[in-house]
């Protein structure tokens, strides 16, 4: 019987006492109506559960495979890459042109909802690829940490908010043409990936590629360079968003 174990507080006299007895070996008070029955378990003699106590273990036990299960399977990342694979593979087969398919314009012409569906439009599936290569090596690491729908969420503000950026800096300075990809939603997974990972590593003493991390940014952030409906301003604002996001949520996870 583990000796440490003294959890039970008589009402009379206030002293802790083993979880195991009836009445208090102080004052004699009754402590319980009967002794607890006991079971071999961990290696050593523990009270037996109740039945309760049992069905909840069980329910915990259930909660945490799933969330194991979840835990393996980068839902959000796959949903991010796969949505607008489908939505170029659709345009590419109607002959469509980027405006149909969600595209900002420039000047601003159509509705504010053009701002969250921009960033799943695509001209070129070199583009397309950049994108989704950077989600796939930085979002499920994302996942593992905030949660699927967390990292959703976030990556969707990444490049939603990238998209008004763009479109405010290109509005002031009179340019005519398309915002369209999600370069924002991918510079918003690096940044707030290695923002969080990068106190981990420190904790850990684990070595962090920070310079792999750089070249990859370089890469989405000088997309605009070959890609006409790439914006720098779009990298740019997506990926302060994320950075931002990545700091609260590595301070929530300390506190935690």
């Amino acid at each position: 019987m583990n000796e440490t174990e003294l959890r039970v507080v008589c009402k009379s006299c206030g002293a802790e006492v083993s979880p195991y007895v009836t009445e208090c070996p102080y004052c004699g008070a009754r402590v319980r109506k009967r002794a607890p029955k006991l079971e071999h378990r961990n290696g050593g003699i523990e009270a037996s559960r109740t039945k309760r106590e049992l069905r909840q273990e069980r329910r915990r036990k259930r909660k945490l495979e799933r969330q194991t299960r979840l835990a393996g399977r980068p839902l959000a990342t796959w949903a991010l890459i796969l949505i607008p694979a489908v939505a170029l593979l659709a345009r590419i087969a109607s002959g469509g042109d980027l405006d149909a398919f969600g595209a900002v314009l420039v000047p601003y012409e159509s509705g504010p909802w053009r701002f969250l569906t921009a960033q799943f439009a695509y001209l070129s599936v070199g583009y397309l690829f950049a994108v989704s290569l950077a989600l796939a090596l930085f979002a499920p690491g994302l996942e593992r940490r905030l949660g699927t729908a967390a990292t959703a969420i976030l990556l969707v503000a990444c490049g939603a908010l990238g998209t008004l950026g763009a479109w405010a800096v290109e509005e002031q300075t009179g340019t005519i043409g398309a915002i369209a990809g999600g370069n924002g939603m991918a510079l918003g997974a690096i940044a707030a990936w290695f923002v969080i990972r990068r106190p981990e590593a420190a904790r850990r003493d684990e070595d962090l590629d920070s310079i792999g991390v750089l070249v990859c940014a370089t890469v989405i952030l000088l997309l605009p360079v070959v890609v006409e409906t790439a914006d720098f301003w779009s990298g740019v604002t997506g990926g302060a968003i994320g950075a931002l996001a990545g700091v609260v949520a590595a301070r929530l996870r300390l506190k935690a």
